[in-house]
């Protein structure tokens, strides 16, 4: 993992098409503004756990509703 300080209006690049910029930080929050490319899936952490984790469940419920 890299880890890199930032300030309000910095940014960081990833790849040629992908900018990461510091927008405010105050109040234990850091806010951050993204630009990427239309076709690159940007998601919070804890959207994608939740998808998994309804993902994982789902296969096993199907049977369950089925047969009510």
């Amino acid at each position: 993992m890299l880890v890199l300080t930032r300030k309000k209006s910095e940014t960081i690049l990833i790849g040629d098409s992908i900018v990461i910029k510091v927008i405010s930080c105050g109040n234990g929050k850091t806010k951050i503004g993204i630009d990427a490319p239309v076709t690159t899936r940007v998601l919070r952490g804890e959207i994608l756990n939740s998808v998994q984790r309804i993902t994982s469940i789902a296969p096993q419920a199907a049977p369950t509703l089925a047969a009510h």
